[in-house]
């Protein structure tokens, strides 16, 4: 059983335990900030029409051999994967195109239909952590699936134009200085 401690217990303690080399806790002071940024990349996406999916964190690592291809630095040396109990081989998500696009054809999104989608979540990827680059990272996207032609590009281009204009490059270095 695990004890919790506080007071001056808590200095010996932190140096037992600690968070996983190359991920961080969100603090109170923090989140603040990132429920600000989260909004305004809902708002924007909205005003595009793109509808918010949400995947797990954790997938069947077959999914990022085939989407990623199994020659890829990610799929050799940067993925957390290992085994369950079953024998089934999971991975944390190195990134969210691969599950958004199995889900949209997993519950019939992508059936006849174009789907403008968006995202926003944790991530994972074992590579060596330096200032500004974790292991566990945050990441914004967004997939417009089943359309071809130079006006969606135009629109992502324009969505990411608005984000920066949105966001201002200052928020955007304030906010992840505050990463480190």
């Amino acid at each position: 059983m695990q004890k919790f401690v506080s007071g001056s217990d808590a200095v010996s303690a932190k140096n037992a335990l600690q968070s996983v080399r190359g991920m961080n806790d969100l603090l109170p002071s923090q989140t603040a900030q990132w429920q600000h940024l989260e909004a305004r990349l809902r708002a924007v996406a909205a005003r595009y029409g793109y509808r918010e999916i949400r995947t797990p964190i954790i997938e069947r690592s077959e999914l990022f051999y085939r989407s990623i291809g199994e020659q890829t630095d990610i799929v050799e040396k940067e993925m957390y994967t290992f085994t369950d109990n079953n024998g089934d081989s999971l991975t944390l998500r190195p990134e969210a195109t691969a599950s958004t696009v199995r889900a949209g054809n997993q519950h019939g999104l992508l059936y006849n239909q174009t789907q403008r989608l968006w995202y926003t979540g944790p991530m994972f990827r074992h590579e060596r952590p330096q200032k500004g680059r974790y292991r566990q990272f945050h990441q914004f996207g967004i997939e417009a699936l089943g359309w071809s032609g130079p006006e969606i590009e135009a629109e992502v281009i324009c969505l990411g134009e608005r984000l920066w204009a949105m966001l201002s490059r200052r928020l955007v270095s304030r906010f992840m200085s505050t990463r480190n």
